[in-house]
């Protein structure tokens, strides 16, 4: 008896912690990535009660269970267009995802790494320097990568600085991060001035710099919905240049509704608000797995 298909519809698989509530990683990237025509499969690699923003919360570690997980899904024989990466808690995750790569990736499909490392010129507290160097192979099997400033910094071994970052050192970075593997490159969160902006490079093109004007202030789940745009568009045919720009103007409708509706920064952005206006934009056909 032949076993089902279960690969008719485009799939990304987000691998990534989920929250309950606070907006962020599978909770955005899941509405998200299904709102553009493409099913979302999610990977846990823990389990929140709310982010870690919050003075209190319930945790999970699932690392344990990430290998069963997806042996499960080897023998559904499963297939995704995309595969996309967000935080990751150790070392042990990390080297789970990388064989998650070698065993799911192909040249069929495109692998985001979105590289959860730091922000404000630190890393996180949970980020030690073997994670750190784990993070350099995993991003060496990106085609594309997503860093903010900070990130950029730490995977390059690049001094941070708070001053104003001139045109020829973004791309200086940006020239580090893809000698190391992802032809598209992504620097977000670049500070300038009223301005936020995002460094777009790609092997072979003009660099192009994306600036948005700043609104409010930094809330949780920006970066998430910022990676799950970007994985869905690249799926789904869309220019990189564009996708960044569409992304970040997105983002921007979201944090402007949320500061109407005056929601407590630890709530996140309130997406669900204005997703009607985030409408998929398939420029190939339509594939299968």
């Amino acid at each position: 008896m032949a076993l089902p298909d279960h690969n008719h519809q485009k799939k990304i698989a987000v691998i990534n912690d989920f929250s309950g509530f606070g907006r962020c990683s599978i909770a955005v990237a899941l509405p998200i990535i299904s709102a553009l025509r493409i099913q979302c499969c999610p990977l846990p690699t823990s389990i929140f009660s709310n982010h870690t923003g919050f003075e209190s919360f319930f945790f999970e570690d699932y690392t344990d269970r990430m290998q069963p997980y997806i042996d499960e899904w080897k023998k559904l024989g499963l297939t995704f267009r995309g595969i996309c990466s967000g935080f990751l808690g150790s070392k042990e995750q990390i080297q789970i995802v990388l064989r998650f790569f070698q065993e799911f990736g192909s040249e069929d499909n495109i692998i985001v790494v979105d590289p959860v490392m730091g922000d404000y010129g630190k890393p996180y507290p949970t980020y030690t320097r073997e994670m750190c160097t784990e993070m350099k192979k995993l991003v060496s099997h990106a085609d594309i990568l997503t860093p903010n400033l900070t990130e950029a910094c730490i995977l390059t071994d690049t001094p941070y600085h708070a001053q104003r970052w001139r045109m020829r050192e973004v791309t200086a970075l940006a020239e580090k991060l893809s000698a190391m593997g992802p032809d598209r490159v992504v620097i977000t969160g670049i500070p300038q001035g009223e301005f936020i902006a995002n460094f777009c490079y790609e092997k072979g093109q003009p660099a192009k710099i994306r600036r948005v004007h700043r609104v409010g202030t930094q809330r949780s789940g920006t970066g998430d919905i910022f990676a799950a745009i970007i994985a869905a568009d690249a799926v789904n045919g869309v220019p990189f240049q564009d996708s960044v720009r569409r992304a970040s103007l997105f983002i921007k409708r979201c944090i402007e509704r949320s500061i109407e509706l005056d929601l407590p920064l630890t709530d996140g952005v309130c997406f669900e608000e204005v997703l009607h206006t985030l409408k998929p934009e398939v420029r190939t056909r339509a594939h299968t797995g």
